[in-house]
């Protein structure tokens, strides 16, 4: 179960990466935010975590639901555009997103060879080089929210994944990132306003 929640997390980033369209982009930010939401879930249930089943819980409720509504908002009152143009082409993207998969795979393998989930450490950084390669390659301030976001995404997939649970200390450092984002959104737009 976890390898297929891990693999539509992964599925739903490299779509991301292609996306053209910005509420298709918010779309599948949120499914991102869904399926990380689940591994939290599943693997607080299997570990038997309370608090690490009430983060995954927290994650749907606010990656899931409200920030991508609070998004969506912002982006139709500044009238954002809705076409984002990705700097790297496709061609291009096509043969990066192998090499990044392939290459987290042979390089962090090995240094958790006696890990027991080493392969989802491999992912999670994977996950990461993605994300910041769709905070890289776009333009558009949306797009480089919405990658941000991702990164941050990945990072908590990292931190389930490379512990047996993750100390509250670093739960909540993950929300008040959220809340830094929010204050990053709103500096963004009012110079983008001006």
């Amino acid at each position: 179960m976890i390898n297929l929640l891990m693999g539509f997390f992964i599925a739903t980033l490299i779509t991301e990466l292609f996306t053209t369209r910005l509420f298709r982009l918010i779309m599948w930010y949120s499914l991102n935010s869904l399926f990380l939401g689940l591994i939290a879930i599943y693997n607080g249930y299997l570990i038997n975590d309370k608090a690490m089943f009430i983060t995954g819980i927290i994650t749907l409720l606010v990656k899931f639901i409200a920030i991508p509504y609070i998004l969506k908002y912002f982006f139709l009152k500044f009238n954002i555009s809705r076409n984002i143009k990705p700097g790297l082409s496709i061609q291009y993207a096509v043969i990066i997103v192998p090499i990044v998969l392939v290459f987290t795979f042979y390089l962090i393998t090995p240094l958790f060879a006696d890990f027991i989930h080493s392969n989802y450490v491999a992912l999670s950084i994977s996950a990461l080089m993605l994300s910041l390669l769709l905070m890289i390659e776009h333009k558009n301030i949306a797009a480089k929210i919405i990658g941000f976001l991702s990164i941050e995404n990945s990072l908590f997939l990292l931190g389930i994944s490379a512990t047996e649970g993750m100390p509250m200390l670093v739960e909540l450092g993950i929300f008040v990132d959220l809340l830094m984002l929010i204050v990053i959104i709103n500096i963004l737009f009012k110079y983008q306003g001006e």
